[in-house]
């Protein structure tokens, strides 16, 4: 009866802990047919479950980053420039983790030398990839995402690897861009390479 009664506990508080870490968030019974939850590790977690670091697409296979607010490489409010080493406009965004400012390559760069998940070969998305994360979930305000496997979205544009787009509008006299999903909108549009977005990486198990 004590043993019973020490697992009902520990259950209770799992529960609660969750609760806790993750206010708002819980997943729906039809979002965990298409999602998996994954450790910093790389181990299945229940869809209740946490801490994650990942989630996996149960049907095309990739590896989604998961953001934090723990100031870490993968907090939520970081932003950057779109860079990839030859075309762009480096260290135009915001973080802590680099000595100067932030562009989409140093987080690549850092993401792959951790190799949180596993997974060492994280990329910028493109933007039918983005796309295939927006979710409604009926709430004005919210991000456009299912917040119980992925927390920490914000409300704004998130980079897609999709470079040389060219500029339209106000932005015609800066030439080409980058194609960035709008988690606010649901909208794709292109944007200076020079602009502060926020980035969500994707990656495969090797």
């Amino acid at each position: 009866m004590i043993f019973r009664f020490t697992i009902l506990l520990a259950i209770l508080a799992a529960v609660f802990s969750y609760i806790g870490l993750y206010p708002g968030e819980r997943p729906s019974a039809l979002a965990s047919q298409r999602w998996q939850k994954l450790t910093a590790q790389g181990e299945p977690l229940a869809p209740w479950a946490g801490p994650w670091s990942c989630v996996q697409d149960k049907k095309s296979g990739l590896i989604w980053e998961v953001k934090t607010d723990n100031e870490s490489i993968h907090d939520g409010y970081w932003s950057y420039s779109w860079f990839d080493g030859r075309a762009g406009q480096a260290n135009m965004g915001d973080c802590y983790f680099e000595s100067d400012r932030c562009d989409t390559l140093d987080l690549i760069r850092r993401a792959n030398q951790e190799a949180q998940c596993g997974v060492s070969n994280w990329r910028l998305p493109t933007a039918e990839e983005l796309q295939s994360l927006l979710y409604h979930q009926g709430k004005t305000g919210d991000a456009l995402i299912d917040k119980g496997f992925f927390p920490h979205t914000k409300h704004g544009d998130y980079w897609s690897g999709q470079a040389q787009q060219a500029l339209t509008s106000s932005f015609r006299h800066l030439g080409y861009g980058a194609l960035a999903v709008n988690f606010g909108t649901g909208e794709t549009t292109a944007l200076p390479y020079r602009n502060a977005a926020f980035v969500r990486l994707v990656g495969q198990l090797d």
